[in-house]
């Protein structure tokens, strides 16, 4: 906890308000690409004790929010209708499909298993050699080499029955979407930390440069938030658009080597549409052909229309920055977390959700 507690240090934090205060001459607007750092923001009361002039924009960076409905809908019809073992994080769970959820479906009887780790749905699968096992690999470059390792490590064993339903999402290319979105206005970003952490920091270089914004990769506590943001405005007030790492005690220049080889071993790049957003090209990971039959997708051979959100919903316009939570008429009415309308509700790293919980600290 000592090591923890330096990042969470009430007179570092104002230290470091200070230093924004006194270098920020005008008004920017920085996006903070992960729901982590929205929580952290939210949670600690950094928006409100950030100057006037610096507007946080919250990001796409929730995978669970980002997972296209019509997949949601092909996990539960592949619980319900195919007789498949369906395993999950417990985020999936309660997130709304076009006519229930997963959790719905697993209280009607479908055999649906909660997961810490795609280790154990390989596990189940050949502890139940009569019964397909799916697991539902959703999830930034982050959780990509433990997906591709469980498939990896059912090839080894020899395993038929377990296949993935990949709903791997990238983050730069989602970025370069929010940027060229005609309703949004980023002047710089809080890049994720962790995801750098597997990825390194190369893919962001030519987004800097070419877009001349600032991006810096940022971690997920206060004192890492508000150095985040000091590194963004210092460059902004200066003119100067590069990759800068604040969260070099984890993140390295190249990421984790081996943790790359293992996705690309699995995964190959793709188009991939993004719940509320739309297609962005070229910014999610699909089973190569030498391991597709272990891809759902293609064992299953299901096709699913995209459904339409919910009427009331306006989570599309919320992770694409341009507008706040507090801003839908159905905040905290209709919308809540025991009854979503829509997934930015549900998460845990829900832009909806850290404003419902920590409203003390937002306009509601």
């Amino acid at each position: 906890m000592k090591h923890m507690n330096e990042y969470r240090d009430p007179e570092l934090a104002k230290l470091y308000l200070e230093k924004i205060a006194k270098t920020v001459t005008q008004p920017w607007s920085i996006m903070e690409v992960c729901g982590g750092q929205t929580h952290s923001l939210v949670k600690n009361g950094i928006i409100d004790m950030l100057p006037k002039d610096i507007t946080m924009i919250h990001g796409p960076g929730c995978p669970v929010c980002v997972t296209s409905l019509s997949l949601i809908d092909k996990a539960i019809h592949l619980a319900v209708n195919e007789n498949v073992i369906l395993c999950s994080f417990g985020d999936m769970l309660r997130v709304p499909g076009s006519k229930i959820s997963l959790l719905e479906a697993k209280a009607k009887g479908a055999a649906i298993r909660i997961l810490y780790s795609p280790l154990e749905a390989v596990k189940i699968a050949g502890d139940n050699p009569d019964r397909e096992v799916v697991f539902f690999a959703v999830g930034f470059e982050t959780t990509a080499p433990a997906n591709a390792l469980s498939v990896i490590h059912a090839h080894r064993k020899g395993l038929s029955n377990y296949s993935i339903l990949a709903s791997h999402v990238l983050v730069p290319p989602a970025m370069e979407a929010v940027i060229n979105d005609k309703e949004s206005k980023i002047d710089g970003f809080l890049a994720a930390g962790h995801v750098c952490t597997i990825m390194g920091n190369a893919e962001y270089y030519p987004l800097s440069s070419q877009y001349k914004v600032p991006i810096v990769v940022t971690g997920f506590e206060p004192i890492d938030i508000l150095q985040g943001i000091l590194m963004v405005v210092r460059q902004l007030e200066q003119k100067k658009y590069v990759v800068e790492n604040q969260y070099a005690r984890i993140v390295r220049e190249e990421g984790n080597t081996a943790a790359q080889k293992v996705i690309f071993e699995v995964f190959e790049i793709k188009d991939q549409t993004w719940r509320g957003i739309g297609t962005i090209p070229k910014s999610g990971y699909a089973v190569k052909e030498k391991y597709a039959s272990y891809d759902a997708n293609k064992k299953f051979s299901i096709t699913i229309d995209e459904a339409p959100e919910h009427p009331e919903c306006i989570s599309g316009e919320i992770m694409k920055g341009i507008k706040k939570p507090f801003e839908c008429p159905q905040f905290g009415k209709k919308c809540k977390p025991s009854f979503p309308l829509g997934a930015p509700m549900v998460s845990s790293e829900g832009a909806c959700a850290a404003y419902f919980h920590f409203s003390g600290s937002v306009e509601v």
